[in-house]
Order: C-alpha cells, then structure tokens, then sequence
C-alpha cells in the first residue's frame, strides 16, 4: 500500500512532555496484561493516547548493556519496501539505539538476508548489525550460539504460512521457547494461514507461550494508534456500551503483484491474510464474537460481476478453486449482544486503499477513516448533529507496538500504567479464528447457491424430458 508519509519526523498532537524514564517497582505479574473478559469493549486494555510518544520524542532507555535480538525473516515487514510503512528493524533502531545488536538474522533465503544486512552496514547502524550471523534455520542458529550472543528478544516475521502451528517446521513460536524459555516474542500478523483445521493448534501454542511466562505482543499496529485510544477513551470516560461495529476495506488490487496473494492455498485468502486488522479492531471495540453467528456472502471471479482489468499477476496459473473472492461482506453477533459487519472488497485501482471502521453507542458515532496513511477520527455527540474532527499527522502505531513491547520486557515505564501489550497471542488467536469464520461462512453461501442453480436446471432438464 502506497503512502505519503514519512515517520521520521512525527509530530504530536499533544504538547506534554514525556516524564523521566524510572525502574518501575511493580514486577511484569502484577501489570496490567492483555488479556479480558467477554462483554463490554470498555474492559479492553488501553494506553492514554498522549503516552504514545513518537520516534523523533523518544528518549532512549538510559543503560550501556546491549539488547540482543534475533530477527526471523529478511522479507519486507523486517526490513521495509516501497509498498508501506511497515519496516520492524527501523524502529528497533531507533528505541534502542546503539544498545541493540541484532545476533542473528534467520532465513532459508541466505542470499536475500546478507543483502539486507549490507545495506544496514553501509548505513550510519553499523554497530547493530556489525556482528549479525545469517542462519538458514533456528536450529542452525542454536547450534552455533555462544554466551555473548543469548537473545533477550525474537522478532519473528516469516510468512504465517510457516508458523502458528504445532506441525514440524512451522512451529518457530514452540522452538523458541522450549530452547529459551520466557524469552520475549513480538510476532507479526496474522499468527498464521494454515488449514482451518489447525485453529485449535494455535490456541494450544498460546496456552504454550502464557505457561512460559514470555512477555509476548502480536503487531495488530492500529490498536496502538493514537485515532483509536482515543475512541477508547471517548468510550471509556463516558461510560458507553457499543452497539454496533461497522468496517469497510477497499485495498487496491492493481498494486498486489505477490501471486501468492491472490491464491488462497497460500495466503489462506483476503479475509484472513489482509482483512485480519480489521476484523481486530472490531473485536477490540466489539468484544468477544459469537462464532456461530457469524454469516457471509461472497462476489467470486467467475461471477460476471467479478471481472477485474488489471491483475497485475497471471490469475490463469492459479486454480480455480484457490482464486480469492472479489467481495466478501460478513455480519455476526457479539456475546454483548451488539452487532458487527465487516466489507473487504478488491475493488481499487492506482496504490492508495480505503478503510475505514464506525462505531456506534447511544447518541455517538465514532467514526475512523484512512488508519493505514493519515488518520482522521470524526465523532458525532448527543445534542450537536454535526462531526468533531480530530487529526493526528504522522502518528506511527509500529513504532508505539515496539516501543510499549521493549518497555514490558526491560520493566521500564513512566509510570506503573503507561506501557501495555494491547494484543497477546491468544487474543490474536481470536482474531484468526473470526476471520476463518468468515471464509468459511462465505464458501458455504457460495456452494449453496451452486447447489441450488445446479437443482433449478436438473428440475428444467427432467420437465423438458417430462414433455418429450
């Protein structure tokens, strides 16, 4: 996804100062955590919108010990491209500054991961990737590990279709921490795309990471924008219920040039590969979702109303029954009662997408558009039918999931409250479960329509016969 923005140069629309960095006294078990009950979104964890600190306010965590990570991937969320503004190892950098040496970098693609740590040595980080060893696999890499090099951190990053699971191979969160137990884990989104089958095994690889004590944060980036903690708050301080949750996501399909997104046997489809952060933050103000309620209907490639123009890949290579749907528009209910929808459509020319996600509550509405870019939150009030606007320019949701995240581990913060994980594993879990769901919901309306034109010809076909 294209963007104009630039994020090293951030601005807050708050003009407090961030207070002294202190030890904090309160142990990481006696925090406030991720985790909730089922029911109103105002028991969902928040941070007070001002405490997200930008990267150019940020001071850093005073120290001279080093903080040894493990990067797992060399692709594009790890290292940037031109699609977004996705890039972990940027903002690492700039939380932990000359602190953070990056040991090892692990991926199959060696020659890719050695051209990407070039270019960080050529650059004025030098010092964080000086010593970076290139491993195929993680157990290449704890083969040759030494004392020095012990990771306090993982950031993994591979494709989803290579983890989330208990299977051999694509259970790197299971290695991690059998090999290092309670080591920190930031893990990207979603957790994985494997077969539907495998949700329940997600689940026990959450339960696996809680046992272990890992202080461990899944990158859904905009529960930590400043657009949405202050909805948090708006809701919070006024003590609403929510009654109705509504996203739209139109992404631009001409600028998708991966095959593997367009084939669901890979991505596992749009609903679950790039939907996922919408179907996120419905939860997040929704609550917890009623799985059987979920219902969904789909616009498929071979409708005649599902003709797209400009693929930028070969659609031909890919069989027809892994070709991802044009539309998918879902609804469902929450255990709260309340109702949530969800429309992804792949609709758009040119680069920008459109997003966007309303909440409703008695006498409000609050409304967030173009989360992804530049965001803007409309809120409409009881008595004034007209919207507030608030802005936030240059808000980084990336930098504010990393920064709370190494806060939790080093148990630094500016106060007992400031810094949360805003999404553990096993909420991520739901989340993937939800958006399975909606696949799953839509294929079946689909094959039910099939079954029923395939019944209404076999009827006309035995009546022709009837009058012969």
């Amino acid at each position: 996804m294209s963007t104009s923005r630039r994020f090293s140069n951030l601005e807050m629309t708050s003009t407090k100062q961030a207070a002294s960095r202190r030890g904090s006294e309160r142990r990481v078990t006696d925090r406030r955590d991720s985790t909730y009950s089922s029911g109103f979104s105002s028991r969902r964890p928040s941070i007070d919108p001002s405490r997200l600190v930008p990267m150019d306010k940020t001071t850093h965590v005073g120290g001279t010990d080093v903080f040894n990570v493990v990067f797992i991937g060399a692709g594009n969320i790890m290292f940037g491209s031109d699609e977004g503004p996705w890039n972990h190892s940027f903002r690492f950098e700039h939380k932990l500054g000359l602190r953070l040496k990056v040991v090892a970098l692990i991926d199959p693609a060696v020659e890719r991961a050695n051209s990407v740590l070039q270019k960080k040595r050529d650059s004025f980080v030098v010092s964080a990737y000086q010593a970076t060893r290139v491993f195929k696999t993680l157990d290449e890499f704890i083969k040759n590990l030494s004392p020095k090099d012990r990771p306090r951190a993982f950031v993994i990053g591979s494709p989803p279709m290579y983890r989330g699971s208990l299977q051999p191979g694509r259970d790197i969160e299971v290695q991690i921490q059998k090999h290092f137990p309670g080591v920190a884990m930031f893990i990207e989104k979603p957790i994985a795309t494997g077969d539907k089958r495998e949700i329940e095994e997600s689940f026990k690889v959450a339960k696996f990471i809680s046992e272990s004590g890992a202080i461990c944060s899944v990158g859904y980036m905009l529960r930590y924008l400043k657009a949405t903690q202050k909805m948090k708050q708006i809701i919070e301080e006024n003590n609403l219920v929510v009654m109705s949750t509504i996203a739209r996501y139109a992404c631009a399909y001409e600028s998708i040039a991966k095959p593997e997104w367009w084939d669901k046997s890979k991505s596992a489809g749009p609903i679950i590969e790039q939907g996922t952060h919408f179907c996120d933050l419905s939860r997040y103000f929704g609550g917890e979702v009623d799985i059987s309620s979920v219902v969904a209907h789909s616009l498929e490639w071979d409708e005649n109303a599902g003709r797209l123009s400009k693929i930028a890949i070969d659609e031909n290579k890919i069989t027809p029954e892994n070709r991802i749907p044009r539309v998918t528009s879902a609804t469902w209910k929450y255990d709260s009662g309340a109702v949530g929808s969800f429309t992804h459509v792949a609709t758009l020319q040119g680069h920008n997408y459109a997003c966007e996600l309303e909440i409703h509550a008695d006498g409000y509405c609050l409304k967030l558009v173009n989360p992804y870019v530049q965001p803007v939150l409309y809120v409409r009030r009881p008595g004034d039918d007209h919207e507030q606007t608030y802005n936030f320019p240059d808000d980084d949701p990336f930098f504010s999931e990393v920064s709370n995240w190494i806060d939790i581990i080093e148990d630094i913060e500016e106060d007992p409250e400031a810094a949360q994980i805003l999404s553990s594993y096993e909420d991520a879990c739901r989340t993937y479960e939800l958006t399975w769901a909606i696949r799953e919901a839509s294929e079946r309306s689909r094959a039910q329509r099939l079954a029923a034109a395939t019944s209404v010809q076999e009827d006309a076909i035995a009546e022709e016969d009837d009058k012969e």
